[in-house]
């Protein structure tokens, strides 16, 4: 069975994507100080609750400078919900690891057992250096490597030492104990270093999604480094999302969202682009340039529009739920079991998600599980 995952704008969020607002630009989200709608603890938890109740079983709290404290929002959401798992993100240069072993196993403790953590070796170099984090690269997936391999012997053994090259501990322990029983671990990167990090300790590696091709073709990567240490991993794609009744509106509301694009963020994002190191995120930018001619439509209802302005997760299905419901399926058969969605505004998106394009994925793909046992 497929899981659906979404996540939080902690740097807030409306209806236009790059409308700086006469305020400061993020270095993320190009959303501006005086946002349209601030991610208030009451507008989170509405998110949070709607994708609940939308099916839903997972919601991912970002890290970044511009963004609200992933741990500080998880847990105040957690008397707001029931069943949702909360994802949240953190970079191993800015918490030691048995600090944050420590912060998941109390959270997973009063949440009952509904943490899970996504490891974030990069970043735009210039926030990285901001927060204190000076190391290039590969110097960082490797880090990357060492943080999680520590996470996991401190999630299952009872006293851990350890001198490595970024990290040292003597006889380390852990309280409280997990609720659950070894957590897994979600992490993405894209580079040749990401992939080999990933294959040697990640869980469940994340994607944003690209061209189905593209697609493909770095999925077998990853599976091929993964078979090669005798692992097997989950693996998870990620997708803006912008609807319509018909394919028209829907296309109309794609152009919508970036009608008000402040000259101010594309250079910003052009800037970050030039000075980044991110291959995740110049591979995006590659098919926004290679389909600037085409509206940036890079495949059947695929959309690189919002990769002018956005950073990261920025490819979007755009069309119908039946439409968006087939090239999900395309997606899922290449070997994803999990699926992260989101759009903007967040909010409305994931009710439209909720209402009208689960539904109709787990109802097609239980379909094509009867088809196959000859039912």
């Amino acid at each position: 069975m497929v899981e659906f995952i979404t996540m939080a704008p902690t740097s807030g969020d409306g209806q236009y994507v790059g409308n700086s607002q006469g305020g400061t630009v993020s270095r993320l989200q190009g959303w501006s100080e005086t946002t349209e709608r601030e991610p208030s603890l009451a507008y989170i938890s509405r998110i949070a609750e709607a994708a609940e109740k939308g099916g839903f079983g997972t919601l991912l709290l970002p890290t970044g400078s511009s963004c609200l404290d992933s741990l500080a929002i998880a847990s105040a959401l957690i008397p707001k919900t029931e069943r949702l798992n909360f994802l949240f993100a953190v970079r191993p240069g800015f918490t030691a690891p048995a600090v944050f072993a420590r912060q998941f196993a109390t959270f997973d403790y009063l949440s009952g057992g509904r943490a899970r953590v996504n490891i974030v070796t990069g970043g735009i170099p210039s926030e990285l250096a901001a927060d204190g984090d000076f190391l290039e690269h590969d110097a960082r997936y490797r880090r990357t490597e060492e943080f999680i391999t520590l996470l996991k012997r401190l999630f299952t053994e009872q006293n851990v030492n350890h001198k490595g090259e970024f990290y040292q501990l003597e006889n380390a322990t852990l309280f409280p104990k997990l609720v659950q029983q070894s957590p897994q671990i979600y992490f993405g990167g894209a580079s040749r270093a990401g992939v080999v990090t990933a294959a040697s300790v990640a869980d469940v590696y994340m994607m944003w999604g690209e061209t189905l091709d593209n697609t493909r073709e770095r999925l077998e990567e990853v599976k091929r480094e993964a078979a090669l240490r005798g692992r097997t991993l989950s693996y998870s794609l990620s997708f803006q999302v912008v609807l319509g009744d018909t394919e028209e509106q829907a296309w109309n509301n794609a152009k919508k969202l970036i009608s008000r694009i402040d000259p101010a963020v594309l250079e910003k994002k052009r800037q970050s682009f030039t000075k980044g190191d991110s291959v995740g995120v110049k591979r995006l930018h590659q098919l926004m340039l290679e389909s600037k001619d085409r509206d940036f439509r890079v495949g059947p209802n695929l959309w690189a529009g919002l990769t002018q302005v956005l950073n990261g997760n920025s490819i979007a299905l755009v069309g119908t739920p039946d439409q968006l419901a087939d090239r999900l399926i395309e997606y899922i058969r290449l070997g994803f079991d999990k699926v992260l969605l989101r759009g903007f505004p967040h909010l409305e998106t994931i009710e439209a998600i909720g209402r009208d394009i689960i539904p109709r994925v787990r109802a097609r793909l239980a379909q094509q599980s009867k088809t196959a046992v000859g039912e």
